[in-house]
C-alpha cells in the first residue's frame, strides 16, 4: 500500500481573509476560489492549512470524485449547497445542505460532490489539512 501525501498550503490559495482584531464578512457563493486540485478549489478564510488549524470554503465540482484517502486531523464540515457524499466502511452517506459530517483522523474515506450541481461547504482543521492517498 503507497500512500501519497498533498498539502494545501494557505499561500497558494486565494482568498485568505480573517486577521485577528478585525471583523471580515465572505460570502460563499462569490468568494474567491483556487483549484488546488482538478474538480477542488478552496477559498482560505483564517489559520494556515500548512500548518493548521485552518477553516476554508470548499467546493467539488459536480461529479468530482476524491480516491480513498485519509486526513492526520479531524475534518469538521457544515454543507451550504449541493451535497457533500463520502463512504467510510460500508456504507455512503449524503450529507445536504445545513448538515454537518465529522471526520476522525485517520479515518479512510472516499468523498465527492453530487452528479448533477457538486457541493460548498465549509470546513475547518484544528492541524494542518492534507490529503493521504491510499493506494
Amino acid at each position: 500500500m503507497r500512500t501519497i501525501l498533498i498539502i494545501f498550503a494557505a499561500a497558494g490559495v486565494s482568498g485568505f481573509l480573517a486577521q485577528e482584531g478585525k471583523v471580515v464578512h465572505v460570502s460563499a457563493p462569490s468568494a474567491a476560489y483556487k483549484e488546488v486540485i482538478p474538480g477542488v478549489s478552496k477559498c482560505a478564510l483564517w489559520g494556515g492549512a500548512d500548518r493548521g488549524p485552518v477553516g476554508a470554503f470548499t467546493r467539488f465540482a459536480p461529479g468530482q470524485m476524491n480516491r480513498l484517502h485519509t486526513h492526520t486531523n479531524d475534518i469538521r464540515i457544515v454543507v451550504l449547497e449541493g451535497a457533500y457524499i463520502y463512504k467510510a466502511g460500508g456504507e455512503e452517506i449524503r450529507v445536504g445542505p445545513k448538515e454537518f459530517p465529522f471526520i476522525p483522523a485517520g479515518t479512510p474515506h472516499v468523498s465527492r460532490g453530487d452528479d448533477k450541481v457538486g457541493a460548498l461547504f465549509y470546513e475547518e482543521s484544528p492541524g494542518k489539512f492534507d490529503v493521504n492517498y491510499v493506494a
